[in-house]
């Protein structure tokens, strides 16, 4: 029995190890073939890729696109160093130098000299960007992210693409140009400067922005998320802040086939106070136009009637008063209580996009002193910044892939990312063969990464933003 006993054992012993070893080989090969998968999936996203610029490209050599957007019909007719193509190109550079310096660093890369060359001078540049009209970089903002939904496989929440609305100010130059454009900020003092108030449509799982907008002070955010609903329609879900939810928003937003999801204020709505003196988890609640809002509905066209809103009760540890949401999303099956609170937070991005645009872009660091200029350097940094979110967006798997085996999860540091694009991404417009390069800037993307740390908490900072930005002393970098 002990003899049969023992030669069971070792056959056994033997199966196990000829089944471990298939097993190890197996996996090797599979380990193979994943790797062999992932460089082919990054090799077609690179072309994808190479596509989009040559996409852009087009757009930019276009003679509709041409004729659309100088002042006047003679002017880039002429074999000038900074025709039309380039000087748009320039201007997406993130210039924060002085325009002597940045042309200089420009041509030194165009031309792969060892040291700067003085090809252009500030002053050629100032003449070109005179017959450049701001709106060339909107159009082309706007072509380039259609084009991004149209080929790319973007990510979703629940089937809907999550976007923001949110507004901000940014000090604009302090010449008499601005001053009567964007208006004055009270209270006055020797330092003051203007301020105009900006505004974006953004998606916030993508990273890219729909639709910004720069205007007066005097204009409010509300006003111009009306204008950011022309780029809204059915598969959105709109994420809106406090100082947002209005009878006449809503009713204009679900016009658009569109949903929401807004945080209200109880002091500001009567329904929301009633909601949360209920103590009620979340209710169905039918929210009538108040007087203020007969004017804005009828200018719209569309009739003030009741819409339902689900509201939602989130009590935060934190807090002081419980979050209370306001969504379209009637269906508790489909869209479950637990769902809203890390919905509505999924609106965050929008708020690091504004540290980005004035931290890192450093969109006040404006190039000019008329009100022209201004917007193109506003909306040229805007457009550099979502064509940045478009090329790195092929490198987000593979980065997750990289650090599956790490405890915590890794997404692309965005600083590194736009200081890489600085320089280095507008060589993807005038080079040849540009798969090479695009390679490159992926290894350079995967290469700075952040680890996400979830949970983290720190208390607001409201101290006041002092940084200025004088024309007379431009840094050097």
């Amino acid at each position: 029995m002990v003899i049969m006993y023992t030669t069971i054992h070792k056959i056994n012993e033997f199966v196990l190890t000829i089944f471990y070893f298939f097993i190890a080989e197996e996996r090797e090969k599979c380990q193979k073939n994943y790797k062999r998968l992932s460089k082919l999936a990054l090799g077609l996203l690179r072309d994808l890729c190479t596509k989009t610029i040559e996409f852009v490209k087009n757009i930019l050599t276009s003679e509709s696109f041409i004729n659309t957007h100088r002042k006047s019909p003679a002017d880039f007719t002429r074999k000038r160093s900074l025709p039309f193509y380039t000087t748009v190109v320039f201007l997406m550079n993130q210039l924060r130098s002085s325009l002597q310096n940045e042309l200089d660093i420009f041509f030194k890369q165009l031309n792969k000299t060892d040291v700067p060359e003085r090809k252009v001078t500030a002053s050629a540049l100032c003449q070109a960007r005179q017959k450049l009209k701001h709106q060339a970089f909107i159009e082309l903002n706007h072509s380039v992210s259609q084009h991004f939904y149209q080929h790319y496989s973007y990510k979703t929440w629940h089937g809907f693409r999550l976007l923001a609305f949110d507004g901000s100010t940014v000090k604009v130059p302090r010449s008499d140009d601005c001053w009567e454009y964007f208006g004055k900020s009270v209270p006055l003092s020797w330092d003051t400067s203007p301020l105009a108030r900006i505004s974006q449509c953004f998606d916030v799982l993508n990273h890219i922005t729909l639709d910004a907008r720069i205007e007066s002070l005097s204009v409010g955010e509300r006003e111009l998320a009306l204008a950011h609903c022309d780029s809204i329609g059915t598969g959105d879900l709109v994420l809106l802040d406090r100082g947002y939810p209005a009878f006449w928003l809503f009713s204009l937003i679900l016009k658009k086939h569109a949903h929401i999801c807004a945080r209200v204020s109880a002091n500001k709505m009567a329904v929301a106070k009633q909601f949360l003196v209920s103590g009620l988890r979340e209710q169905i609640i039918e929210l009538s136009p108040s007087i203020y809002s007969q004017e804005p509905c009828s200018e719209q066209k569309f009739p003030a009637t009741p819409v339902k809103l689900r509201l939602i009760r989130i009590d935060l540890p934190d807090a002081q008063e419980p979050e209370i949401l306001s969504t379209s999303l009637l269906d508790s099956t489909l869209y479950p209580y637990d769902l809203f609170q890390d919905l509505y937070h999924a609106r965050w991005p929008i708020e690091e996009d504004y540290k980005l645009l004035k931290c890192r872009i450093e969109v006040e660091n404006f190039t000019g002193k008329s009100v022209e200029s201004v917007k193109q350097d506003f909306f040229a940094r805007v457009f550099m910044s979502n064509f940045t979110s478009i090329v790195a967006f092929s490198v987000h798997d593979t980065i997750r892939q990289n650090h599956q085996k790490t405890k915590l999860e890794y997404k692309i540091n965005w600083t590194q990312a736009l200081a890489k694009m600085r320089n280095c991404g507008i060589l993807l417009f005038f080079r040849k063969n540009i798969r090479i390069l695009i390679g490159k800037i992926y290894r350079l993307f995967m290469q700075n990464v952040s680890a996400v740390r979830n949970g983290r908490k720190f208390p607001r900072n409201f101290k006041a933003h002092t940084k200025k930005y004088a024309f007379s002393y431009k840094p050097i970098s």
